[in-house]
């Protein structure tokens, strides 16, 4: 099964990320927000973060959960290769760790800059085939 596939749009890119649950289609969404970012160049798994969030529904649940990945990493950065997300889907609640390092020029690409996790054809199925399609702003 394919994890992601990205989607071209109109000044934007994005992903939809597949699983054999949603909490695998977010970790895969994830991984394709930083494989835009650093251009699927490779990531060590160094450090080690948490990320604990609550939200009205799954939707802004995987809004929020990318935008803290993209506060991270412009703020401090971080890129991130390996995401373990739980989820429990009647409180709408997400426990991740996510694994990554600092940005090194000397070893990642630069890919596409991006500015915002949109709303712009949000979308979080949960039947089976389990995915999720989020746009970035670049």
């Amino acid at each position: 099964m394919k994890t992601y596939e990205l989607i071209d749009h109109t000044a934007d890119v994005g992903v939809k990320a597949y699983g054999k649950s949603i909490s695998e289609a977010f970790e895969n969404a994830a991984k394709g927000m930083f494989d835009i970012i650093t251009d699927k160049s490779e990531i060590e798994n160094i450090g080690q973060y948490n990320i604990e969030l609550e939200a009205p529904d799954l939707e802004q649940l995987l809004v929020d959960f990318l935008s803290d990945l993209l506060f991270l990493n412009s703020a401090k950065n971080l890129v991130f290769g390996f995401f373990k997300v739980d989820l429990d889907e009647k409180e709408n609640k997400l426990s991740a760790k996510v694994f990554g390092e600092k940005f090194n020029l000397s070893k990642h690409k630069v890919g596409a800059e991006i500015k915002a996790v949109t709303y712009h054809m949000l979308e979080v199925k949960k039947k089976r085939p389990f995915y999720v399609k989020v746009l970035f702003d670049i």
